[in-house]
């Protein structure tokens, strides 16, 4: 566990990261085996390199709304959209300190996420950060065609591949969570098998007063949970210092999804 004045030099590193108000969000969404501390240090240089991007591998689709029942103190922080880029550099600041997250990044925003890619290559080669493929432009995928469908979800992974040298395969997180069965069948038709919602959410992807985000925390911080938060507004990276402090308490570790599920790259 770190100490009391390691936490308030996280709390103060991440607010210096990310002091100015962020743009207004795009949409508004609704609702383990190592004790170590999730945040243990920066990503080994010695990283493996990224391997090469896989083609395709349609299969039967899965719904996912919460970690395995071997979770154990694990659970899964995942980042969604993007219209925040002060937002964004202090979540690639918490990976560099170790915190392992999943981005969920709209290609929409790419002028917030690009200026980090070199940096967040680094940490998905470290396997501290993965990739989740949430659309190009966020629409509510249930008023789209089966074709209109395809196209935002290829048009995303395309960008991912070229800013962040990964595929986001086998994740997607549908918009608001608007998903059925043939928006399931429509994604893992492109390779995308993991539909993935949340059982806890931060409720932060509009703006937010600390106690309420903080009261939301202290609510869904749980083991096993997939958490819903967002790079659109400041206050929970702001408020990291309180959070890491209550991720100690509890004794979890935070985890990618493919750490908490056992996917994708997390086993090669």
């Amino acid at each position: 566990m770190r100490d009391a004045r390691w936490r308030t030099l996280l709390a103060l590193g991440i607010a210096a990261a990310a002091l100015v108000a962020c743009g207004t969000p795009d949409q508004v969404e609704q609702p383990p085996p190592s004790a170590s501390s999730p945040t243990s240090g920066a990503p080994d240089p010695a990283a493996r390199p990224l391997p090469p991007i896989p083609p395709p591998r349609p299969g039967e689709p899965q719904l996912v709304r919460k970690g395995p029942a071997d979770a154990g103190n694990r659970f899964a922080l995942t980042i969604d959209d993007g219209t925040c880029k002060e937002c964004v550099a202090g979540y690639v600041a918490l990976a560099e300190r170790g915190l392992h997250l999943t981005f969920c990044p709209n290609g929409q925003y790419h002028a917030n996420w690009e200026p980090f890619a070199d940096r967040i290559r680094k940490l998905e080669q470290a396997g501290t950060v993965q990739l989740c493929n949430h659309t190009y432009s966020h629409p509510n995928l249930l008023k789209l065609s089966d074709e209109e469908i395809g196209r935002e979800i290829e048009r995303n992974e395309a960008w991912i591949e070229k800013t962040f040298g990964v595929t986001a395969r086998p994740w997607l997180r549908p918009p608001f969570g608007n998903r059925d069965a043939r928006v399931d069948r429509v994604a893992a038709k492109h390779g995308y098998t993991r539909m993935v919602l949340w059982n806890g959410s931060f409720g932060d992807s509009g703006k937010l007063a600390p106690e309420v985000l903080y009261g939301e925390v202290e609510k869904w911080l749980k083991p096993g949970s997939v958490i819903l938060a967002h790079a659109n507004y400041p206050t929970a990276v702001h408020e990291f210092g309180r959070i890491q402090a209550l991720i100690e308490q509890r004794g979890l570790q935070p985890v990618t999804l493919d750490e908490l599920f056992g996917t994708s790259r997390a086993t090669g």
